[in-house]
């Protein structure tokens, strides 16, 4: 179970408005905290500031947007925040950690994001 935030329903409308997902399976619903999660691990917490400041992309169906949470785009980890934007088929949304450390991200004012706490 992964535990993180999902992209809350009216500002995914917007992005999706703003970005239109370049691969034919839109995935745009959440940040990733972590994947090791349970149903008793406790929620993470909101967060003040989140913003999409990047993109990256494979062209080869592997798309995503960048996040700053709290001003930082870097996870615990040492990966990057974001958000699996799209894929095409055969992709997973697992991939998008690699593209991004691979190709790194262009930079880009994709305006606030509002984000709840959640398991999935």
């Amino acid at each position: 179970m992964a535990v993180g935030w999902i992209v809350e329903e009216d500002c995914r409308a917007q992005l999706l408005e703003r970005f239109p997902p370049r691969y034919a399976r839109t995935v745009a619903h959440h940040v990733t905290r972590h994947v090791e999660g349970s149903t008793e691990s406790p929620l993470p917490p909101r967060i003040g500031n989140a913003r999409v400041v990047g993109r990256s992309d494979d062209g080869q169906g592997c798309e995503a947007l960048v996040v700053a949470l709290d001003g930082s785009t870097t996870r615990t980890d040492g990966g990057t925040w974001h958000i699996t934007w799209s894929l095409a088929e055969g992709r997973s949304a697992r991939e998008s950690n690699d593209v991004i450390a691979r190709l790194g991200w262009e930079s880009l004012d994709g305006g606030p994001l509002r984000l709840a706490p959640a398991a999935w």
